[in-house]
């Protein structure tokens, strides 16, 4: 305090104290105003990352939504495929009978029919190819 007191009376007699005294003034405004400017950036960063929470919280709801609608879709594409397998096992049952009987009436009668052999349904002549799901398909518009 006595230092304080002395720097004041002697800052009004001598010049030299005066200049440092205003060098500490003008140092002292200098890191406030630079404190101030860091507390901004820190500020408008925080609001920032504020703001992109946000958005990827919205993004990754509507990324979460479509994925509850493409696995439902997927569950019902399953259960159908399950139908359709199960629809070609009864067919391919009756067509063996059909062409059992048939082969009895071609054994009885005598006529010369070519039967075809039927072929397993997981043998069907058809390509096996993936299923390309667009996009847009699992838009969800609701």
């Amino acid at each position: 305090m006595a230092s304080l007191q002395r720097s004041a009376s002697s800052s009004d007699s001598d010049p030299q104290y005066a200049n440092i005294d205003e060098r500490k003034r003008k140092r002292m405004l200098s890191n406030r105003e630079s404190a101030r400017r860091s507390r901004m950036r820190k500020q408008k960063r925080l609001q920032d990352l504020v703001q992109e929470v946000n958005a990827l919280q919205k993004d990754n709801s509507q990324i979460s939504e479509k994925i509850g609608v493409a696995t439902q879709y997927y569950i019902e594409m399953q259960s159908a495929n399950n139908v359709l397998r199960a629809q070609a096992m009864e067919l391919t049952e009756r067509l063996r009978s059909l062409n059992s009987v048939l082969q009895v009436v071609v054994e009885a009668d005598g006529y010369a029919i070519d039967i075809p052999e039927i072929p397993e349904p997981w043998q069907l002549p058809c390509s096996i190819q993936p299923i390309m799901a667009l996009v847009d398909m699992f838009e969800y518009d609701g």
